[in-house]
């Protein structure tokens, strides 16, 4: 058996035992593994896709919706496929591994009975919309189920928790939960430290009609966006989101293709951007002077601070505080380690893209 051959057949045996899973999960509500050894399962067999540029038909990296195939046929790409991308996949680990101390200082704090809960929920009226929350948990003031979300965050992120905030995109992610298991109540557990008394936030939500129905409004968009191949529309998005979505939508831009022709209906806009891109011109060159004629400013005041940090001019309707404090950073010595070091400089050099509009206005 050559190499070919023992890797087909290692993908096959994959593939057999992901839709044994899927069976049982999915058919019998019998679960025969965690979620984490069915993920592994996945990320092996999409390993060797990537690798071999190679899928068997009905293989579950591909499956959308349906039964599982009985007869499995091959299909080669055209191209080879990248392997799929893991971005953080270790702070991922880091939050699924802290997710029972989460739900752990829920219980001991809310006094409600906190529980496991491993079903894949399906929405009513949005078959499309499946749910696989963290926690359930059952009120002991009232005994009523609520859906537990168990978060962690660093110590800067810990703002956007007090006072029983809850950062929007998560409030959604639990609204869209309530929605698809049909629960009227929901909460969170985010904690940041080692002390639950100063480092744990337990926000709780109530079911609200009219924000389920904005969300899934956009979501039937997005669906549809998918079942007609069209790029969803970024109308409401906030400026920069947007663009950073179509980057990831588009990539780089390709030199060689035609110019695009523009409508008129976008001359408004693009008059707008050449004006304001004028303006900003402008004012960088004003800081660019108002930095110099404050350097020159400076030097006679350096002069006397010397090696002091802090001055003071006490006149008699203000105070002027003087600082001139030296600011210490840390980076790596690029031209240093590229002469030195060529081999680790070219391992460790991360290149970066960006891709701005810029309307220059050419006389007719």
């Amino acid at each position: 058996m050559n190499a070919n051959q023992e890797t087909k057949v290692r993908m096959l045996a994959l593939i057999a035992k992901i839709n044994e899973a899927d069976t049982a999960y999915y058919k019998h509500d019998n679960p025969i593994m965690t979620d984490r050894e069915y993920d592994l399962l996945m990320e092996q067999l999409l390993d060797l896709e990537a690798q071999t540029g190679l899928v068997i038909s009905g293989s579950p990296t591909q499956r959308v919706a349906g039964d599982i195939l009985e007869e499995l046929e091959e299909v080669r790409h055209t191209k080879p496929m990248k392997p799929p991308v893991k971005d953080n996949a270790d702070q991922l680990m880091m939050g699924h591994l802290l997710e029972p101390i989460a739900a752990y200082w829920y219980q001991q704090k809310s006094g409600n009975l906190v529980q496991e809960d491993t079903i894949l929920y399906q929405h009513a009226d949005h078959p499309y919309a499946l749910a696989n929350f963290d926690r359930r948990y059952t009120r002991t003031v009232d005994g009523k189920p609520g859906i537990l979300e168990c978060k962690s965050c660093t110590y800067h992120k810990a703002d956007s928790w007090a006072d029983d905030a809850i950062p929007l995109y998560y409030e959604f992610q639990l609204r869209y939960y309530l929605a698809v298991a049909d629960v009227n109540h929901g909460a969170f557990s985010c904690f940041w430290g080692n002390n639950p008394e100063n480092d744990l936030a337990m926000p709780e939500i109530e079911r609200d009609s009219t924000k389920e129905d904005m969300i899934f409004e956009r979501l039937d968009e997005w669906i549809w966006s998918l079942e007609h191949d069209v790029p969803p529309t970024m109308s409401g998005v906030k400026p920069e989101l947007a663009l950073n979505s179509l980057a990831r939508i588009y990539g780089a831009s390709c030199a060689g293709l035609p110019t695009i022709e523009f409508p008129g209906k976008f001359e408004s806009s693009l008059r707008r951007i050449a004006l304001l891109q004028g303006k900003i011109s402008e004012c960088s060159s004003e800081i660019k002077k108002y930095e110099e004629e404050v350097q020159a400013h400076s030097v006679r005041i350096a002069e006397l601070m010397k090696q002091h940090e802090h001055g003071v001019l006490e006149t008699t309707k203000d105070k002027l505080l003087v600082d001139f404090v030296t600011r210490k950073t840390k980076r790596p010595d690029s031209k240093m380690l590229r002469e030195k070091y060529p081999t680790v400089y070219g391992d460790v050099i991360k290149e970066s893209q960006s891709r701005k509009v810029k309307v220059t206005v050419q006389s007719a």
